[in-house]
């Protein structure tokens, strides 16, 4: 099971945050809607596992759910998929390499925040509400804890969690990007991200899902929803793009920017250009 250096993940992420931003607009839509999908059948999954527990070991279900959330991400990462919480990384990787602005970065961030929703939304109507899986008995009880655990937070508090959230996701795609083969990315990816859910951080697309799902329930509001948005959404993007991508730019600046060894340097450029070009492969979208 390799794993790649410090600074071979690093090119890999600005790597990953270029194609990102260059895919065209269609296809980062319909890959932020699988994402936003992926996330909600996770956090579906979560509910279903966690609300079967009863309720004397609430705080077992709680953990036994959180094993089972990952398969969201790793559906994303390795399926093939756009997430915004990773985007939130990757593409701040790039931005602060130099080789993309803050417009193409905002832009990216804007067309995933909308597939995302479009693709959680779905879920949460089509499989919550028709067909009722969050609806009923105790997986609605359930729903509604959740629900109304995370909108009671105040501001501060959610984007608090946000920052947390987003730390460990940024974390996952982090060691996604520097594992060299399927098990070692699952590995990777399944840890951080099991313990944001474990600890009960807020992230922003799976709040998307759930929340959404009261609504439809009669549980919540939109308002309420929007109240929690804005918080989550900022935290979010501060965990992935500072306390990850920040960071790790920060941690060696000469190494980061290219200015050490020179094969490292060639090599991203060489592959720079050609994912660019080439950013409709399918091995480049899973990434």
């Amino acid at each position: 099971m390799g794993f790649m250096k410090q600074e071979e993940i690093w090119e890999h992420s600005v790597e990953a945050g270029l194609r990102k931003v260059h895919l065209p607009i269609r296809s980062q839509l319909v890959l932020g809607f699988l994402g936003g999908a992926y996330i909600s059948l996770g956090f579906l999954l979560y509910i279903r596992v966690s609300a079967a527990v009863p309720p004397a070991w609430s705080d077992f279900g709680g953990v036994l759910g959180a094993l089972f959330f990952p398969l969201g991400l790793i559906a994303t990462l390795l399926a093939g998929g756009e997430l915004l919480t990773g985007n939130m990384m990757a593409v701040a990787a790039a931005c602060f390499s130099g080789r993309l602005g803050l417009r193409q970065l905002m832009l990216n961030w804007l067309i995933i925040t909308l597939g995302n929703f479009a693709g959680a939304l779905f879920v949460a109507y089509m499989f919550g509400h028709q067909a009722g899986l969050t609806e009923h008995g105790i997986y609605l009880a359930k729903l509604v804890k959740i629900v109304h655990a995370k909108t009671a937070e105040p501001f501060l508090q959610a984007l608090i969690s946000g920052i947390g959230c987003n730390w460990l996701v940024g974390l996952a795609v982090w060691l996604c990007y520097g594992a060299k083969d399927g098990a070692g990315k699952i590995i990777g990816i399944w840890f951080p991200t099991m313990a944001f859910v474990a600890i009960g951080f807020q992230h922003v697309v799976a709040n998307m899902f759930i929340i959404p799902a009261a609504i439809f329930a009669g549980q919540a509001t939109w308002l309420e929803y929007l109240n929690n948005f804005v918080p989550v959404y900022i935290g979010n993007a501060l965990g992935g793009a500072l306390f990850v991508a920040g960071l790790y730019r920060l941690a060696d600046r000469k190494l980061w920017t290219g200015a050490s060894p020179s094969s490292l340097k060639s090599s991203s450029s060489t592959k720079s250009v050609s994912h660019i070009q080439s950013g409709s492969s399918s091995s480049h979208l899973r990434e």
